[in-house]
């Protein structure tokens, strides 16, 4: 069955950390979501356990193994689990010694007797 191309949806790529559309560049030149443009893929490991190094060429980012062969993005991301790393909300507090504190969230529920504080 022939299925013809649409404009714009020959080449979509993905955040390999949350599976959004990509937008940006890391700095591994790797497509990323806004809310991952800090994160970097670190460690990747290929599936016979020999580290893979990562390279760019004509269609994107691939990866190279020494035993197994070049591997594009998608294959990689199928055997390794990758997680972003958790970021703290950090909020200037203006202070003496001008430092940067931990924000911190409370939920408080309506049964709760620091409702009515």
């Amino acid at each position: 069955m022939f299925i013809p191309k649409k404009y714009g949806h020959s080449k979509i790529d993905n955040c390999p950390f949350c599976g959004k559309h990509a937008t940006l560049m890391n700095k591994q030149s790797v497509p990323v979501c806004i809310s991952h443009k800090e994160d970097l893929l670190d460690d990747l490991k290929c599936f016979c356990g020999e580290p893979l190094e990562m390279l760019h060429g004509k269609f994107g980012v691939f990866f190279s193994c020494r035993s197994c062969g070049n591997m594009n993005l998608r294959k990689v991301m199928e055997f390794n689990q990758i997680a972003p790393k958790p970021k703290q909300n950090r909020e200037f507090m203006p202070s003496r010694t001008n430092e940067y504190r931990v924000k911190t969230t409370t939920t408080v529920r309506s049964d709760d007797p620091r409702y009515f504080d």
